[in-house]
């Protein structure tokens, strides 16, 4: 390894010892907590997307769940972006992986040991986000992905990410309903996917209008679980805005505009 390179992985080295730091005060936690998302294989792909670029700086936790944890970071020209992290410890998440991959035709002969089905899932999660951005659905623009990192579109500004519809319903809830019901026409008919998990709890709102995230568990239209997906989908969108006194569409009705 060449002096310069040395020296720029010792600065990086020093640049994730700080960081660290700063997300232990972020999450309040224990240093364990950290060291759970940051293993030595985690941090050597953080330590990867650093050298090729596409991170400048890593900054706090945005959320922390069970699967995964989401930070804010930042490029070269300072454009905000969201790295999102899957835990390679979670037995209880590889467990619900297998019927979301299995049966997918995009995905197969896929290794079942943690680490190799975690990277499936990040892998899944870009393509779906890919997809549907080609299809013109507003999701997370889709930028990278290594092992089990994926890095997208921030959804809001300086490291504060936009409110979901659970925790902030929209001004206009039938414009919105609309549009959604569009997004997922458009999913279903020219991504060929189907999101699979849709509520408000991963729907966002920016500027005015909403934003589709968590598209790990979406699956392809010839998936055996595809079509009970959709309709879970379409039930919980339902559900939501009829509560905000939206005239919804009824599920069956819906279901045949969105297959088509």
């Amino acid at each position: 390894m060449s002096k310069k390179a040395q020296e720029r992985l010792a600065h990086n080295e020093r640049r994730v010892e700080r960081r660290d730091k700063m997300l232990i005060h972020d999450m309040t936690k224990e240093r364990a907590t950290v060291e759970e998302v940051f293993d030595q294989t985690t941090r050597m792909v953080v330590f990867d997307l650093l050298n090729s670029g596409v991170l400048y700086e890593v900054n706090g936790v945005v959320s922390s769940g069970k699967e995964a944890r989401v930070y804010w970071a930042t490029d070269r020209e300072g454009k905000d972006l969201a790295v999102k992290i899957y835990l390679t410890s979670s037995a209880e998440f590889k467990k619900g992986m297998h019927k979301y991959i299995e049966g997918d035709p995009r995905f197969k002969d896929v290794k079942h040991d943690t680490r190799s089905l975690i990277a499936v899932w990040a892998q899944k999660e870009f393509r779906n986000l890919k997809e549907a951005t080609d299809a013109k659905v507003r999701v997370p623009k889709p930028i990278a992905v290594k092992s089990n990192v994926v890095v997208m579109e921030f959804i809001g500004k300086e490291g504060v990410s936009a409110p979901s519809l659970k925790e902030q319903p929209p001004a206009d809830p039938e414009k919105v309903y609309k549009i959604l019901v569009t997004y997922l026409k458009r999913l279903r008919q020219k991504a060929k996917i189907v999101h699979g998990d849709l509520s408000e709890y991963n729907i966002m709102m920016w500027k005015g209008r909403p934003v589709i995230f968590d598209m790990s568990q979406s699956v392809a239209i010839e998936h055996p679980m595809a079509d009970s997906l959709l309709t879970r989908d379409l039930t919980n969108l339902n559900r939501f805005f009829s509560r905000l006194d939206v005239k919804v569409i009824p599920v069956e009705e819906l279901h045949k505009m969105v297959v088509g």
